[in-house]
């Protein structure tokens, strides 16, 4: 399958990004992940190892479209609800504790 990543063409195939990722460990998920048989793969990992560029030419959004169409699955970590509700300064103050009363 042809595809655009970073303005350059590629031509990927599935079975190719697979026995491209199958010697890789994959980093620490932290955003964006595509699955590639048992393991869990930043999307920006396997799209540095694919067209063999820096992370910062391409955006994590070309690799999960291309990776997509290829019939990978691709997904997103939630953010969970206990970190969006508090402010840093009401994390900072949970992560000190209350005072003790004499």
């Amino acid at each position: 399958m042809r595809c655009v990543i970073a303005r350059f063409p590629f031509d990927l195939i599935k079975s190719e990004v697979e026995q491209a990722m199958a010697g890789i460990k994959p980093e620490p998920v932290t955003g964006d992940f595509v699955i590639i048989g048992r393991h869990h793969y930043p999307v920006k990992q396997v799209g540095a190892v694919i067209t063999r560029q820096d992370r910062r030419d391409f955006t994590a959004d070309e690799v999960t479209r291309a990776l997509t169409r290829l019939g990978f699955t691709c997904r997103s970590v939630p953010v969970s609800v206990a970190d969006a509700a508090h402010t840093p300064l009401e994390a900072a103050s949970a992560l000190l504790g209350s005072p003790e009363r004499a």
